[in-house]
C-alpha cells in the first residue's frame, strides 16, 4: 500500500536526520533559504519526511498508519473507485505544499525559523477522514472514552487556529491548520455530496 511506502521511508528519512545534523540542516524547510536561493525548493517536500525526534515521528508515522490505511483501502476505493490511490497521493502530498505556503509567506524573511515534519500532510488525511466518517469514534490520550470523529476535528481546528495566533511553541500550528482545511477542501471538491452527508450523518447521530 501507498502508506506503507510513504510511512517506511519516512522513518528511514527521519532516523538519518536524527542521526546527521548536515542531513537534518541540508532538508529542512527554511523558507528564508528558499527565498534566496530559489534552487532550494525541494525542501518544501524534504522537509515532511524530517523529523525532530522520536516521539514527533512516532506520533504522525501512527496518526498516518492508522487513518492513511483507512482511506487508501476503504473510504476512497468506495467512491472512487480505480483512482482512489491518485486522489490519496494528490491528498497527501497537497497537504505537503498547502499547509507549507503560509509558512513560507510568513517567514520568508526570517532566517531564525525553519520547520520539520509531515504534520501539514498527516491532518489532510486525518480531516479527509473525520468528513467522510463524522460519526466514527475515535479515542484520544486521557480521555477514557471515545468521542464522535466531527467533535474531535472541531476542537482541533479551534484549538490550531487559536494557537497560530497566540501560540509561542515550536510546534507548527499554521502547518496543522492549513493541512486540515485542505484536508476537507480537497475532499469535497472529489465528491461535493461528501459535504451534505457529512451533515445529514450528524443529525441521524442525535435523533436515532
Amino acid at each position: 500500500m501507498i502508506t506503507y511506502y510513504i510511512l517506511g521511508f519516512t522513518v528511514i528519512f527521519s532516523l538519518i536526520g536524527i542521526n546527521d545534523r548536515a542531513f537534518f540542516v541540508k532538508y529542512l524547510f527554511n523558507p528564508y533559504r528558499i527565498n534566496s536561493n530559489k534552487k532550494e525548493w525541494y525542501t518544501v517536500f524534504t522537509h515532511a519526511f524530517l523529523h525532530a525526534d522520536f516521539q514527533h515521528l512516532l506520533f504522525n508515522m501512527f496518526t498516518l498508519f492508522v487513518f492513511g490505511r483507512d482511506l487508501e483501502t476503504t473510504s476512497f476505493p468506495a467512491f472512487f473507485g480505480l483512482n482512489a490511490k491518485w486522489f490519496y497521493l494528490i491528498l497527501y502530498f497537497g497537504g505537503i505544499i498547502v499547509s507549507s505556503i503560509p509558512a513560507y509567506e510568513k517567514h520568508k524573511n526570517d532566517p531564525a525559523y525553519s520547520a520539520v515534519g509531515a504534520s501539514g500532510a498527516i491532518y489532510a488525511v486525518l480531516f479527509s477522514y473525520i468528513l467522510i466518517n463524522p460519526t466514527a469514534e475515535l479515542g484520544i490520550m486521557f480521555i477514557p472514552f471515545p468521542i464522535p470523529a466531527f467533535v474531535l476535528g472541531i476542537l482541533y481546528l479551534l484549538y490550531e487556529w487559536y494557537m497560530s495566533k497566540h501560540g509561542r511553541t515550536n510546534i507548527g500550528h499554521d502547518a496543522h491548520l492549513w493541512g486540515g482545511l485542505f484536508g476537507i477542501v480537497f475532499t469535497i471538491i472529489l465528491h461535493y455530496q461528501f459535504a451534505p452527508r457529512f451533515y445529514y450523518q450528524i443529525v441521524e447521530l442525535f435523533t436515532s
